[in-house]
């Protein structure tokens, strides 16, 4: 099963995204671990508190109130960005939801029409809390949203999910109201985004006459992204030696092979995208072959890719061996077609190597 992330590796996650993280309280022991599961995980849920003042939307998140005990979520995204962390265990944020909105998530499938509440989200889900009055007039921050954004990519990573594990709330219950303002798609479209574009990660040492704009003119990025890479806000002071990570163009996705869906492999095919997943498995450590791989789909094959489901701590049910997408993806089978600009040549295929050769 997917485990809780520790304390230290939730806000080690965070920060590696660029998350300006805040340790608010004894959050690595204030939880409700007495009053139910926390795990397995298998999703983000994220959550406006209807509130407005940080200092007072922290204090209702990790406290609570008579009806709800704290804490009420993981952390609590102010409006500057910053992001307070205020639990790493069971918290009172999800409540009962749709357990059909549960297995769609756990495979990454399209989200069902909420009917029902019979399923404890609380168990399986994080949940991040929005400082938003969520009525259309509080306004949604660029520094809010990019943190929004950076927490639902940094658990993905940390669990090998794509952006369809970020969820709303009221995309769990009926009983809740989406806040105006803030578009779960969008969001879901900027974590993929950043998911699967890495920036360059090139730096600048800061120079006695710099500043901000200066730099940004000299390198062709906008100077309120140096910042955003740096956590810098108002007034934006910079120092003579300071170390600044320079943002760049996004770099091309990776060449992995995509999900191919499912009845591709319950039809048992013969094809070079199975003889490339079977070499990715055996490449990180998960293979049940005893020879090959080769290009026909098995049931070895099966065993095989049911030993990558369990690393990635997926629920018995998901252990199959039927290939799911967001399982896949994390698998990162490398491309064995050309892109599809690129095919106006022959393909053909070699039964020694199993391998597909392009001939321009």
């Amino acid at each position: 099963m997917a485990t809780p992330l520790s304390a230290d590796r939730l806000a080690a996650a965070l920060r590696g995204e660029g998350v300006n993280v805040i340790e608010y309280g004894d959050w690595h022991s204030h939880n409700r671990n007495h009053k139910g599961a926390f795990g397995p995980i298998n999703g983000v849920m994220i959550h406006h508190t209807v509130s407005s003042g940080i200092d007072s939307s922290v204090r209702l998140c990790y406290d609570g109130y008579a009806e709800l005990p704290g804490p009420l979520c993981h952390g609590v995204i102010a409006k500057n960005g910053d992001v307070y962390l205020i639990s790493s265990g069971r918290a009172n944020h999800a409540g009962r939801g749709d357990g059909d909105v549960l297995n769609a998530v756990v495979p990454e499938h399209t989200l069902p029409t909420t009917t029902d509440n019979n399923t404890d989200g609380n168990t399986h889900f994080y949940g991040f809390e929005c400082v938003n009055l969520g009525n259309g007039s509080d306004p949604w921050p660029e520094a809010q949203l990019d943190a929004i954004e950076r927490v639902g990519a940094a658990l993905c990573r940390a669990y090998g999910w794509s952006a369809a594990s970020v969820i709303g709330h009221k995309e769990w219950t009926n009983t809740k109201i989406a806040p105006h303002g803030f578009s779960r798609a969008t969001m879901r479209d900027r974590i993929d985004r950043r998911l699967n574009h890495e920036g360059t990660g090139d730096s600048y040492t800061v120079k006695a006459s710099d500043t901000l704009s200066a730099i940004g003119r000299a390198h062709g990025v906008p100077w309120k992204e140096i910042a955003a890479a740096n956590g810098l806000r108002e007034p934006y002071v910079i120092k003579p030696g300071q170390s600044l990570t320079m943002p760049g163009k996004p770099a091309p996705p990776p060449r992995y092979e995509p999900f191919p869906g499912d009845d591709f492999f319950k039809s048992y095919p013969r094809s070079p995208i199975v003889t490339a997943m079977g070499r990715r498995l055996v490449e990180v450590g998960y293979s049940a072959y005893d020879s090959g791989p080769g290009p026909q789909w098995t049931t070895t094959g099966r065993m095989s890719f049911r030993k990558w489901q369990q690393h990635l701590g997926d629920a018995l049910a998901y252990c199959d061996g039927w290939p799911g997408p967001r399982q896949w993806d994390a698998l990162k089978v490398p491309k064995v077609w050309p892109p599809q600009a690129a095919r106006t040549g022959r393909l053909t295929y070699s039964p020694t190597s199993h391998e597909m050769r392009y001939h321009p």
